[in-house]
């Protein structure tokens, strides 16, 4: 139960802001429901706030996700996740991961040294401070899909074809890939809208399995809102659902 949760808030986290262009800017606000067939699991919420860091105006990103109800005592989860990164270059400043899930805690802060390409990374549970060696484009969770919205060459990819990224979680990095599966026309609470559809897979080990059933829906615009994500499971299946959008650049385009 506990990968399973973690698998779809770490996907959501990962997923909430996944467009093309920098038609994003400070104010952009998604509220997600977590669902198990019928059962309303929990919620997660996304927004883009503004900071300083080093002196320049910086984007800062904050995801939070939670489990209410029935779900929540049995299993609580409570997720902060957020990051500092540059406006232009998207490149991370900074990171906090903060978690809560069925008992299982982690309390990290990151800073990145661009130029040294390293982290220093405070971890407050046991409270001990460490330094790790990065790439050259590493990216921290909230900043990798930022970072996925200027790609100029997402609405070229053909279905099977996909990108790989690198990006610092745990302590290591891992190579993120999102493999393209196609369109598709998906329900939602605006209505009827026209998705892209991808399989997001990382380097297996801890967290995912290579062939872990995940699949996320993004809007076929120049928005690019994360629609729904999908966990499929042996028996139903786990699923987060936009309910909310705020501040987005460009109105929904939806399927008259």
């Amino acid at each position: 139960m506990k990968l399973l949760y973690t698998s779809i808030f770490f996907i959501l986290f990962t997923f909430l802001s996944f467009a093309q262009g920098k038609v994003y800017d400070t104010g952009e606000y998604f509220k997600f429901r977590i669902h198990y067939g019928i059962v309303n699991a929990g919620y997660a919420t996304l927004e883009l706030k503004e900071a300083v860091r080093e002196g320049k105006k910086v984007h800062h990103a904050k995801g939070y996700g939670w489990t209410t109800g029935i779900t929540k005592a049995v299993f609580k989860v409570e997720d902060d996740y957020q990051s500092y990164f540059d406006k232009k270059t998207n490149k991370p400043y900074e990171f906090i991961r903060n978690i809560n899930e069925g008992g299982y805690k982690k309390n990290q802060q990151g800073f990145f040294n661009q130029n040294k390409q390293t982290v220093f990374v405070k971890d407050y549970k046991h409270k001990t401070e460490k330094s790790f060696s990065v790439t050259e484009k590493v990216q921290d969770i909230l900043s990798s899909f930022y970072y996925l919205r200027n790609y100029s060459g997402l609405d070229k990819l053909k279905e099977g074809e996909a990108i790989v990224i690198d990006m610092f979680f745990d302590n290591e990095i891992y190579k993120f890939k999102l493999k393209y599966l196609g369109k598709e026309n998906l329900n939602t609470k605006f209505g009827k809208v026209s998705s892209l559809k991808f399989r997001p897979y990382v380097q297996s080990g801890r967290v995912f399995k290579e062939q872990e059933s995940l699949t996320v829906w993004v809007s076929d615009d120049e928005n690019r809102i994360p629609l729904l994500v999908k966990a499929d499971l042996a028996v139903g299946s786990l699923k987060a659902s936009i309910i909310e959008a705020k501040g987005i650049q460009q109105p929904l385009t939806i399927i008259k």
